[in-house]
């Protein structure tokens, strides 16, 4: 039985609406897949395209995680806990949504578009009182090597989340070979999203836009057969109680 499944850039769901181009790997608004729903507490990755001057009006969210990392442009934030912030490349911004928040997403420039990834998982539990974090990521570090941006411990490395994940940014050089092992190999699967070039993992060739998703596995080697931008996703594999 195979322990891996392929999400290949031409098979995302996509919504063009003019000011807004955004490619789903998972269902999403009028997107439906029932074989894509979610990727063990990987809910939603959108790759989202936003004109210059436009975005999203207030919108409600609860009891999510969130996570927005832009690829190129910002994104101008405001929300219900008085948060007014330009979120630019090389940040990356966390909400907890817990029992309810408001929110407002714009792309601020008037002349460039803004590219980002819109990420949403489970929390592991419900109602918790809502946050916000942003924080910027140093990309000196993810030059052949990882760079974590996200975990579940407020004293580590990056973000934090309600949530058993962790999230690296790893940028490495054509003809190198790089590992990843896991941090809860019980109970985590990993999710890897190619942001650039061409790799083969698990004997599968993958290139832009393109992700694996592996579980019941302690570790994975990478081939970067090109200069490559990759993200990889660890996240628990099983749904919290609250959805079984």
């Amino acid at each position: 039985m195979n322990n891996f499944i392929i999400y290949k850039n031409n098979s995302r769901g996509y919504a063009n609406h003019g000011w807004l181009k955004s490619h789903h790997t998972f269902s999403f608004a009028n997107y439906r897949n029932n074989d894509r729903i979610h990727f063990g507490v990987l809910r939603v990755l959108n790759d989202d395209y936003i004109e210059a001057g436009m975005g999203f009006g207030t919108h409600p969210h609860e009891n999510m995680e969130i996570i927005s990392i832009p690829l190129s442009g910002s994104i101008a934030h405001k929300d219900s806990m008085g948060h007014g912030e330009t979120v630019t490349t090389g940040e990356i911004q966390v909400m907890s949504a817990g029992t309810g928040i408001q929110h407002s997403e714009y792309n601020p420039s008037e002349t460039e578009a803004s590219e980002f990834l819109q990420i949403w998982l489970f929390p592991n539990k419900l109602n918790v009182t809502p946050r916000y974090q942003q924080l910027s990521i140093n990309t000196d570090d993810s030059n052949n090597n990882w760079n974590q941006i996200l975990s579940p411990n407020s004293d580590d490395k990056g973000a934090w989340i309600h949530q058993n994940a962790w999230f690296n940014l790893g940028n490495f050089d054509a003809n190198t070979t790089t590992n990843y092992s896991l941090n809860d190999k019980i109970n985590n699967g990993v999710f890897l999203f190619v942001l650039e070039g061409e790799i083969v993992v698990n004997n599968q060739k993958l290139e832009k836009r393109d992700a694996i998703g592996i579980w019941d596995i302690e570790a994975l080697t990478i081939e970067n057969k090109t200069n490559t931008k990759l993200l990889i996703m660890e996240v628990p594999m099983e749904l919290p109680s609250y959805l079984q």
